[in-house]
């Protein structure tokens, strides 16, 4: 009975919100690669992202959240659809040219059209939706992202392009990178690309200021290729190689945000749009010279610097302004708090994985959002109870580790714990047996790799 009181009122609580101020417009923005360390609200003094650093500051800032995979396609996956993609198969990258024979064909690697997706959700209740920037969904029509609940698009299918024109002195080597205009529309940027893609974004928010809207503005920055504009690189010179040029994309990719914030201020509606950003997976050290620290690892493995990402909240009189958030949240919860708080009621959300985190964030519920979170890729995966963190490897023996204290993990207490360790990996087993097999696989040497690059970037 205490439970579903304090229940009722966390609803009541939400619902006066949500009466209160008209439905808010939402907006979500994704980086791409981007290092844990890389901005200055997460505590760089080499970044430069004033607006970004503003928003946290108007806002909320999460110190535990996490992606639901480790590598771009099937964190989107997760995002899109607020359920662990490995329920439905999505457990991998899908990049052509990369994959086992066994395995489905290149043009039906994609979201599995079965799926509702987070645009499914805000058009049900008559938001206006728009995504913009990368997709990494699948690359046929049939997954294109107007067939998957979003009224405008423009971005491109694949995983990774240029952020210039592609022409004969920049040649394009997958079709499936080009940069679209709708469905079937492709035409070349004239403009630097992080450039481009907001424009759009604003163009859309302007066409329907006077409409609730839903917008997802996914940035290829900072994936690679590196490149940069020349006043950006110039804005480094102590920087060289890599860093240099990440830096440079960064702080583009700040200002663009900065201009779409803008935007919200000069049509009057910053004052009832949630904004959400975030980022896909940890950054790729070796590739791009992100840094994931104090956490180890990067990119494409469960360690912290793999999965954990910077995240803000901003909802002007729901949100308190510089204000942070300690307890462990997901990408899947991104789904479920939007469409509920947009009006949407509990029972439409049937095997989302995902929760409304307003109740958490109100502190109308004082409890975790989540007493679990998992991951999982072929023989490796991970199982999160709590502050405690068992990682099952393909090559060696299972860890432990105690978050509250090491974030870093640094401090393997598997041997000092086996009674810990068997609970966990019983408990991670239980829940691979709820997952439907993969739809497709990586050939085998990339796990060796990923195994590779986890052991060079352990901050041990």
């Amino acid at each position: 009975m205490k439970n579903f009181i304090t229940c009722l009122i966390g609803i009541l609580t939400l619902s006066n919100i949500i009466i209160a101020q008209e439905k808010p417009n939402i907006i979500v923005i994704l980086s791409d690669d981007a290092g844990y360390a890389d901005f200055g609200f997460q505590g760089s003094e080499i970044m430069k992202t004033p607006h970004l650093d503003k928003l946290a500051s108007e806002g909320m800032k999460f110190k535990q959240a996490y992606v639901t995979a480790a590598v771009c396609g099937p964190s989107r996956a997760g995002l899109l659809t607020g359920r662990y993609q490995q329920r439905f198969g999505f457990e991998e990258n899908n990049v052509s040219g990369y994959m086992s024979e066994s395995c489905l064909a290149d043009d039906e690697m994609g979201l599995p059209l079965d799926q509702k997706t987070i645009g499914d959700y805000m058009k049900s209740l008559g938001y206006s939706t728009g995504y913009f920037g990368k997709w990494h969904q699948g690359s046929t029509d049939k997954f294109h992202p107007l067939n998957r609940g979003f009224d405008k698009f423009v971005g491109f299918r694949g995983g990774a392009r240029s952020y210039w024109e592609y022409n004969n002195e920049n040649p394009i080597n997958n079709l499936e990178n080009r940069l679209e205009y709708g469905m079937g529309n492709f035409k070349e940027p004239k403009q630097y690309l992080t450039k481009v893609l907001t424009h759009e974004a604003i163009s859309f928010v302007e066409e329907n200021k006077d409409n609730n809207f839903f917008l997802m503005l996914a940035f290829n920055a900072v994936h690679a290729p590196m490149e940069a504009e020349k006043a950006d690189l110039d804005e480094f010179p102590n920087l060289e190689g890599k860093r240099k040029y990440l830096a440079a994309m960064t702080l583009s990719m700040d200002r663009e945000c900065g201009l779409l914030f803008k935007k919200l201020e000069e049509l009057g509606l910053d004052e009832n749009t949630l904004i959400i950003f975030t980022n896909d997976n940890g950054g790729p050290t070796d590739s791009n010279a992100s840094v994931n620290l104090p956490l180890s690892g990067t990119k494409a493995n469960h360690l912290e610097g793999g999965i954990r990402v910077p995240f803000i909240i901003k909802w002007p009189n729901v949100i308190a302004p510089n204000s942070e958030y300690d307890f462990p949240i997901s990408t899947l919860d991104i789904l479920p708090t939007s469409f509920m708080v947009s009006g949407g009621v509990s029972d439409s959300l049937k095997n989302i994985d995902g929760v409304n985190l307003f109740p958490y964030l109100t502190g109308e519920n004082k409890n975790r959002p989540h007493e679990y979170l998992y991951w999982k890729k072929e023989n490796r995966g991970v199982i999160r109870e709590g502050d405690w963190k068992l990682i099952r490897f393909p090559d060696r023996p299972a860890e432990l580790y105690d978050l509250s204290m090491d974030i870093s993990e640094k401090n393997n207490l598997a041997y000092e714990k086996p009674e810990k360790v068997a609970d966990l990996y019983k408990k991670l087993f239980e829940w691979e047996l709820t997952l439907v097999r993969p739809l497709w696989q990586l050939q085998r040497i990339y796990e060796g790799n990923a195994m590779e690059r986890m052991d060079k970037y352990w901050n041990k």
